[in-house]
Formats: structure tokens, sequence, C-alpha cells
């Protein structure tokens, strides 16, 4: 199998996207499409791709790419040829890649990909729909409060409290505030990044653990992680440490790994079909709580599968159809033999 990753994207979460696709190159058979902020498309080597490529912005001097009708092409002096590939691998996260935006290009260009759709893209992408969605398949999500730019900072909530911008990587503009000050200025900071933030209660001693999975025919599940943190997950926790080794299972009870992965299948099934998504859930008092939905995990979560190349392969071989629709003209036809 062969796929085209594409990564980059105007979004904050630009750089972290190049940190995925640095990992994914020696993972997977792959070629690699950058995405500049100015939205222009180039092909990368996978012996370019390399932090300094982009520091330098010696990237605009790879070849140009155009996205026409069934896939990726390079113009040349006889005309515009496709570059090979089986399938696209939307790597772009944040804005552009999580938001819907890629995901209505490759499908509007009919181009075969990995990744969320559009409905499920507006989903993960805002983190108060993707809690009223969660509620709606029957899996628990803390209470939270959303926050408007502009209007009234008053909480429904005892401190402390976490801070998060609506639409943006789960360690982004992030903080806890401990007493009116610190909500003060961590709504400040949130503000610089989103025009809306959810407040959720800070529960000390809340465990939180990672699964990503997909399904293709069956469900395929990864490792569940145990996150090993502070008292809050920093930006570096998060994301720069995307090369690292295999994690290790987390000693968990048998029952409450089946209740993670039957909360996973109840979100991901249908509205997330086609994506290797990673969930991220919280265990307080032995009640298991969805806190988010990561479309576009870093790097794949590639660290917590076995085998991530067989996964890989097999989701792209049972991607879901476009339903296609025939076009006949029947009722402006018996219009026209009227008049």
């Amino acid at each position: 199998m062969k796929y085209m990753v594409l990564f980059g994207g105007r979004s904050y979460e630009h750089e972290i996207s190049i940190v995925s696709a640095i990992a994914l190159k020696e993972l997977i058979d792959a070629k690699f499409l950058f995405l500049d902020e100015e939205h222009e498309w180039y092909l990368i080597e996978p012996k370019a791709l390399r932090a300094d490529l982009f520091i330098k912005g010696e990237y605009k001097k790879m070849p140009k790419v155009q996205l026409q009708k069934g896939g990726f092409y390079l113009k040349g002096l006889l005309g515009s040829k496709r570059i090979e590939a089986d399938v696209a691998l939307n790597l772009i996260h944040g804005g552009d890649g999580e938001d819907g935006h890629i995901a209505a290009l490759l499908d509007f260009y009919e181009i075969p990909y990995i990744g969320p759709r559009i409905e499920a893209s507006v989903v993960g992408f805002n983190k108060m729909l993707t809690k009223l969605y969660a509620k709606e398949v029957g899996v628990r999500v803390l209470p939270y409060q959303l926050l408007r730019r502009g209007e009234p900072r008053e909480l429904e909530f005892e401190f402390p409290v976490i801070i998060k911008p609506l639409h943006l990587g789960s360690s982004i503009g992030l903080a806890v505030a401990k007493n009116k000050e610190e909500l003060e200025y961590g709504l400040d900071v949130a503000f610089e990044f989103d025009d809306e933030v959810l407040v959720e209660p800070f529960i000390e001693g809340i465990e939180e653990y990672n699964l990503a999975g997909c399904r293709a025919q069956d469900f395929y599940f990864s490792r569940i992680e145990r996150v090993q943190k502070g008292s809050l997950l920093d930006f570096e926790q998060k994301y720069m440490d995307f090369a690292r080794e295999k994690v290790a299972s987390a000693d968990l009870p048998t029952d409450l790994q089946k209740r993670m992965q039957e909360a996973f299948a109840k979100v991901y099934d249908p509205l997330f079909l086609g994506s290797l998504v990673r969930m991220d859930f919280f265990v307080h008092e032995d009640e298991l709580y969805l806190n988010e939905i990561n479309a576009v995990p870093g790097s794949l979560a590639n660290y917590l599968f076995d085998d991530f190349a067989a996964v890989l392969e097999r989701l792209a071989s049972h991607l879901p159809k476009s339903r296609k629709i025939s076009i006949e003209y029947r009722y402006i036809s018996s219009i026209s033999a009227k008049k």
C-alpha cells in the first residue's frame, strides 16, 4: 500500500503536524505532501523531510502539486502527471486537517483517504459538540460550561477548574485556575487562541488513559496507555514525544479495559469510519468518562500498536464509499415538454 501523507496546514498545530510526518516516514511506504500557510501544496521527498527544511523555507524549492479529480498531480511541460499513491493519509492536526476542510476537499476530488469525514471532523474539533455527541451515544463526560469572548465570566463550578479553548489541541491554551485571579488570567490566555472556551471542574487524583483504534470490518484496538503526568499535561509532554518507543499496556482490570473499548466503539461507529483515532478517557472512582476525541492523533498514535503498518493497511482497504448519485434530468425534462 502506497500512501500520500498530507501534513502542515494553517493552524496553531502546524509544527506538530511536521513532527508527526517525520515520525511516520520510517514506518510506512509513503510520499509526503506539505500544505504551507498560504495553502500551497509541495511534494517532499522522505529523505528531505527534516525540521530545517521548513525552518529555513527550503520546502519552497520542492515541486508544487495540484489536486485534481482522483489524485495529486505535478505540472510538467507536456501536461500534468498523477503522483502514484493508493490512498491519502490526513496527518494535518488542528485547523484545516481536523475541522473538515481537508475532508471536504478530498471528498470533492474523489480521492480515497484515511481520516475523519466532514461530520466527524466537526464533532471531534469542537469540544462541546464532542460532549453532546458522547452523551447521545451513551458515554459519560464531565460537566462543563461554555464561555464566549465578551460575555460575563460567571462560573458554575467551585475552584479549581480547567480552562480549554474550544477548537484547539488539548494542551494549547490550557490552564488550571485555583482562584478568581488565575481564572481571569487563564481565560485571557485562552481567548488569545479562540473565541469560545470550555471550563470544567478540575478533579484531583483523576486518572487519564489513551486508547487508539479503528474499524475495518472488525475493530482494531491499540494498547491502553496510562498517561504519566503531573497536575497538568503540558504541550511538550503531549506532543513532542512522537518518536518514542512502543508504550507498555496499562495494568487495568479486564472489566475496565472492556468498558473502555465498548465506549470507544459507541463513539467511533459509524461517525468516525475511515479514520484511525485516539480517544482520551478519564477514570474517577471507577467511573469512566470520555475526555476528548483526537480525530488526527499525533503520529497517528503508532507507538500504541504492536503492528501499526498492518492496522493502517487494513483500514486503507476498508474505507467508506461515497454514495453515487445519478443525474437524469427527469424533472426538468418534464417541465420543458409542457411548454
